[in-house]
């Protein structure tokens, strides 16, 4: 089979950090053709770097999206506009993945998947955090029913003093929203696919504008106040229709002892569940809470941070995610198969995203209607 061909529309950060290395290392399945950016440059390193010897730059998407050598997109511009651009390359005949969060309002999200069903290309959202080998754990394990259903959960992606102080995170015209969009999603999703649960009924939300002229201690660096337009924390609370609840903590600057990024804590019939950050380390830790023998008893899995591959160098456990994210998407294509991340649950946490600042302006509940 011949490989797939890629182009990348947005060559910041998420790009050469996570989607271009990723791909990379799957080089004997994929290969990256086209490298868009506004800014030439960026892409003309990209290039230089991960490009095929006959690959192209441009500054114009549409042009990429026109080319139809190219079968796959992977969308990593600003969040305002990966509606509009997933939607095109759909249209063009693309299959795309495209970078959390998959768009800023619940109704953009749906028309994404829309177009997607009604295109037949494949849509997925770039959640590497389900790929790493902790969550692979724990999923396994509430698979095999060791806690039971899970009823209730909490999604926690709180920083102490962890403002990205680079491109454009604290502008909400270009983001549409500071911590929770940005790191509330993948916690939600997380809590989402551990649950196995997307039948939302309501969500709650508040949303602080506290401390964004505070920018003392940041480990990233002072921030500008003056173009700090973002909340600084939000909190939402979501009940499904079976009556199960999630309750979704998200800041980049609160003053708390400790971050928690990323990770769940999650409450079943047959026992429960939390993960945490190690201290100075990349890892997570997984604790399993249950009953055995009658006594109450906490296990924790033996799941290193860093996985060997014979003749590769070891790579961290958030590497191995992108690397991962990247082989499944890639494989989904050529199998026809689904994503591991669909289109349909990457929208759910883009509508409870939404409701929570909807919420929080009008100081009402959004509820949900279903079908």
């Amino acid at each position: 089979m011949s490989k797939l061909r890629i182009g990348i529309i947005g060559v910041g950060f998420i790009a050469t950090g996570k989607h271009l290395p990723g791909l990379a290392a799957n080089s004997d399945v994929c290969e990256v053709v086209a490298f868009c950016d506004f800014v030439a440059e960026k892409a003309e390193a990209a290039k230089a770097e991960f490009g095929t010897p006959d690959a192209y730059v441009t500054t114009d998407y549409t042009e990429l999206l026109a080319d139809p050598t190219i079968d796959v997109v992977n969308v990593c511009t600003w969040n305002v506009s990966h509606a509009e651009i997933t939607c095109a390359a759909l249209e063009a005949g693309k299959h795309v993945l495209v970078e959390k969060p998959m768009a800023i309002t619940g109704a953009d999200a749906r028309r994404m998947v829309e177009t997607a069903k009604r295109t037949g290309k494949k849509l997925s959202v770039g959640f590497q955090n389900r790929f790493r080998a902790e969550n692979q754990f724990l999923h396994r394990a509430i698979s095999e029913g060791r806690l039971g259903e899970v009823y209730a959960g909490k999604a926690h992606a709180v920083r102490r003093r962890g403002v990205p102080t680079w491109g454009v995170f604290t502008d909400k015209e270009k983001q549409g929203g500071g911590p929770l969009i940005d790191l509330g999603g993948h916690a939600i999703d997380l809590a989402l696919w551990f649950m196995d649960n997307y039948e939302v009924a309501s969500v709650t939300g508040v949303v602080n504008y506290k401390l964004g002229d505070k920018p003392e201690g940041n480990m990233m660096g002072p921030w500008d106040p003056a173009s700090y337009t973002v909340e600084d924390s939000a909190f939402g609370f979501v009940r499904f229709t079976n009556g199960a609840s999630l309750f979704v903590e998200a800041s980049w600057a609160l003053n708390v002892a400790d971050s928690r990024e990323a990770c769940v804590t999650l409450c079943g019939t047959e026992g429960g569940a939390d993960t945490i950050q190690v201290a100075g380390s990349p890892n997570l830790k997984v604790t399993l809470n249950h009953v055995v023998g009658g006594d109450l008893v906490k296990t924790s899995p033996e799941v290193g941070a860093v996985v060997f591959s014979p003749g590769k160098p070891p790579r961290s456990a958030m590497d191995q995610a992108a690397v991962d994210e990247a082989r499944t998407w890639l494989a989904a294509i050529a199998n026809d198969t689904d994503p591991v991340v669909t289109g349909e649950q990457a929208a759910v946490v883009t509508e409870i995203l939404d409701a929570i600042y909807t919420s929080a302006a009008t100081g009402k509940p959004v509820e949900f209607a279903r079908s």
